[in-house]
């Protein structure tokens, strides 16, 4: 072929055929057939090898030949006046091919006429014989020579009406193919009809199809000619169906051009004619508008403002600014989900199922959840409660919101208002503003698509109060006011829009920061943090399978048993909530990563000695209970927004005037509880037998360890009052003791909170009894039962109780020899 160095020819279309001149191209007929059939062919053929083409008995197709071996073929052929074998090679771009890269079926071919090209290649119009099979290739050079085996065709009898009628088809339906496509000229048609051949016509239709080398081939192999015949009507039905339909896309696509061009010129038409009168919007986009009108089921009095709105805006021009405004004002209004609203799954057990398997633990949010589809189920319509949960941060409250809505089957919408000082980001701002728009509630509405939602309304203790731009807490107070909402106004609508069926769900961290009128309308939920327990479970179900699989990392390539997880989670995090712990699951996974990327070999199953490896030192420190040995030394409980903790508080006596000191990076409140437990120790100084003068000759320091965390609060009152009463009594604090409780100067002991976290501190500690006020029995009552294994809990109403539990009689470590004192004890009644 040109350039390259073996045959390269494309089959006559319809078009070259009849454009040829008809001494190379003749019709066969019956007789011409029968003669093709007698004429004698060799036992050993030239094999000639073509590429892209097939060549069938009775049909002319030009080559072009740029090949040595080609060229000198055909010479000899055509000099000698023999007959030569044409064959079909699999692989087009073979540049030798042989035996194995030719197919074992082709064509004895007789050479019509061969000339020279400009270009200097040799071109030869050949036509085809017979069908042969390659039986053996003899020889190589100075071309392929092989023995054959003429095959013979299975023809059908002539008076077969079947076979008639298919081949009636077949014609019909190449005839339809010439008609129907621009590029075969009619002159193909006229050829079709006086071909009187049969076995002519198949050869001619399968030589011109639009198929590739394989479905050609294909059909040469066929003997049967009944069989070959359907094949090429199907071919021929699958040609027509393509040739249709690009048709009806080409028509398609010229009539809508045609049309833009149309609608192009008589838009700018109507545009020279709305300047010259003023401008007016066009009718069509005024109907568009009407006709979305009727499909909302928005109330009537809605539609009333609509239709007024409507007309407004035929009367402005389109030049003012005015006019965009109104129509971006109607354009929302009808994007509006007015009664709209999503059904409600009422599957309580799948809405359960739902809520364990995004969250563990948060048991009160999933039992109020439930609760309130069990109403909604009964009842059928009510209005959404106003939830506020409350906890410290990574516990959950947002995701929850989340989960509540895949539920109930409602959307979901998110809207962060920390930070958020302007009102007008709530209500929206007036639309005869340039750039006027809605607030973001209603614009969130409109992004559901539904007025059911369920809208979590994030940190909602960050939103700000008051400022330039108004005060945002007091406009969610409309918001979040179920009596109120149901005509909640948006400064853009200057409409009342229902929000009583959306479910609003608002997070917080620190309820104080909060509006105190906006902290009533809502129902306050507390999330406390998790235990240890709860977060080796979520490590475990959610966390480390999460992180596994953003890593790209199977869950066989890296495992950790509940050990290793807790203790992940007692030395590399210190928090409530889990995103350290997520963020500590991550380092893992990337160890994990690392090393299959590298082809490292690495730990697949974690053990407890191998987490220092991945992660490497510890960052915390587990709180240890320290003992009681040493005067005035007494372990409290202390609530931390990280979860509960152990903490010391050191006492010491020094010769000087009675001054107290208190250290240890302290707010005012627990300034006043130690001046508050010194006070009431000097004023019931004869009920603890302690000899008053004791306090102007020693001077107090009581001591908070760990300077750095910032401690406040009222809770470790008891725990003040019973460091000091074990250092001016030199007697021992009863042994893994901890408690908490808020004093007053009479003496009794006040409840405090966060008792569950400082509960399970005390656990983590290794401490056994606890001391709490009588009014926390119920705050223990509502902890799962194998949280308080181990432990004993002792309530007390006064200090006279905490100091008769706490203090023993045994002798202090290194007891202070103070002069001027009586025997120390409680006095006995």
């Amino acid at each position: 072929m040109k350039s390259r160095d073996i045959f390269d020819m494309d089959s006559l279309s319809l078009d070259q055929v009849i454009s040829e001149d008809t001494e190379f191209i003749p019709l066969m007929t019956h007789d011409d057939e029968d003669n093709m059939e007698k004429e004698e062919v060799p036992e050993t053929l030239a094999i000639l090898p073509l590429r892209n083409t097939v060549l069938f008995p009775g049909v002319v197709i030009p080559i072009t030949a740029g090949r040595d071996k080609s060229i000198q073929l055909l010479q000899q052929a055509n000099k000698d006046k023999t007959l030569i074998g044409v064959v079909s090679q699999k692989d087009g771009n073979n540049e030798d091919p042989g035996k194995e890269d030719i197919y074992g079926v082709g064509t004895v071919a007789r050479i019509v006429r061969m000339f020279k090209m400009p270009d200097g290649n040799t071109t030869v119009i050949i036509q085809g014989k017979k069908r042969f099979e390659v039986e053996e290739v003899t020889e190589e050079e100075p071309y392929m020579k092989a023995r054959v085996t003429i095959l013979t065709e299975k023809k059908v009898r002539k008076d077969n009406q079947k076979f008639a009628a298919l081949i009636d088809s077949i014609k019909d339906m190449a005839l339809k193919i010439i008609k129907e496509s621009p590029n075969i000229p009619s002159e193909a048609a006229f050829a079709l009809k006086n071909i009187e051949s049969d076995t002519f016509l198949l050869n001619f239709i399968s030589s011109n199809m639009n198929l590739d080398v394989d479905a050609k081939q294909e059909l040469l192999e066929i003997r049967d000619m009944k069989e070959r015949a359907n094949m090429v009507l199907k071919h021929l039905h699958d040609e027509l169906r393509m040739l249709e339909m690009k048709n009806e896309i080409q028509s398609k696509v010229k009539t809508e051009f045609d049309q833009q061009q149309r609608e192009y010129f008589l838009h700018q038409q109507m545009k020279q004619i709305q300047e010259e009168l003023g401008g007016n919007t066009s009718e069509e986009e005024i109907e568009e508008m009407r006709a979305r009108a009727e499909k909302k089921k928005w109330p009537d009095n809605i539609k009333e403002v609509f239709e007024k709105e409507l007309k407004k805006i035929q009367r402005i021009n389109p030049q003012v600014p005015e006019f965009s405004i109104q129509r971006n004002y109607l354009e929302f209004m009808l994007d509006l989900p007015w009664n709209e609203y999503s059904k409600d799954t009422f599957d309580l057990a799948k809405a359960e199922k739902i809520l364990d398997r995004d969250h563990y633990g948060l048991e009160k949010v999933k039992e109020r959840i439930l609760e309130h589809l069990a109403v909604l189920k009964l009842k059928g319509d009510m209005k959404a409660p106003i939830l506020c949960l409350y906890g410290p941060p990574g516990v959950g409250k947002t995701s929850l919101g989340k989960s509540v809505a895949e539920a109930l089957g409602r959307e979901y919408i998110r809207m962060s208002l920390g930070g958020m000082r302007d009102e007008a980001e709530i209500r929206g701002h007036r639309k005869t503003y340039i750039g006027a728009m809605p607030g973001r509630l209603i614009q969130s509405i409109k992004k559901a698509g539904t007025s059911n939602p369920v809208f979590v309304l994030d940190e909602i203790d960050k939103l700000a109060s008051g400022g330039g731009h108004g005060d945002p807490q007091s406009a969610m107070l409309e918001v979040l006011d179920p009596e109120q909402n149901s005509e909640f106004y948006d400064n853009y609508l200057e409409l009342g829009y229902d929000l009583s069926k959306v479910m609003f769900i608002a997070t917080a961290n620190n309820l104080s920061s909060i509006h105190p009128a906006l902290r009533d309308r809502m129902e306050i939920i507390e999330i406390n943090g998790y235990t240890v327990e709860e977060k080796v479970e979520i490590a475990k179900r959610h966390l480390l399978p999460k992180q596994l699989k953003e890593h790209g990392i199977k869950p066989k390539d890296l495992s950790a048993d509940k050990k290793v997880l807790e203790y992940i989670v007692d030395n590399y995090t210190r928090e409530s909530g889990v995103r350290g712990l997520d963020k500590v699951m991550a380092k893992v996974a990337r160890y994990a990563a690392k090393n299959v990327a590298m082809e490292k070999d690495y730990i697949k199953k974690l053990k407890v000695s191998d987490v220092k490896e991945v992660l490497g030192p510890e960052r915390f420190n587990k709180d240890k209970y320290q003992g009681n040995d040493i005067a005035g030394v007494v372990t409290g409980l202390a609530w931390t927004p990280v979860g509960g903790a152990i903490l010391f508080i050191e006492s010491s006596l020094s010769k000087g005037k009675g001054k107290l000191t208190v250290t240890g990076n302290l707010g005012d409140v627990m300034k006043e509880s130690a001046i508050i437990a010194m006070a009431y120790l000097k004023a019931h100084a004869d009920e603890f037998n302690i000899n008053y003068n004791l306090f102007d000759q020693w001077d107090v320091h009581i001591h908070f360890p760990e300077g750095a965390t910032p401690k406040d609060g009222p809770s470790a009152g008891i725990t003040i009052l019973t460091s000091l009463a074990s250092l001016f009594a030199q007697k021992q604090v009863r042994e893994k003791t901890a408690m908490t409780g808020e004093i007053t100067l009479r003496g009794k002991v006040l409840p405090v909170g966060g008792i569950k976290e400082k509960i399970l501190a005390a656990k983590r500690a290794d401490i056994q009894n606890i001391i709490l006020c009588e009014d926390n029995r119920k705050d223990i009552e509502e902890i799962r039962a194998d949280y308080l294994e181990g432990l004993n809990f002792h309530y007390v109403e006064n200090m006279m109780d905490v100091i008769k539990f706490a203090l023993t009689d045994k002798p202090v470590k290194n007891a202070i020899d103070m002069s001027d004192k009586r025997p120390i004890g409680l006095k006995q009644a």
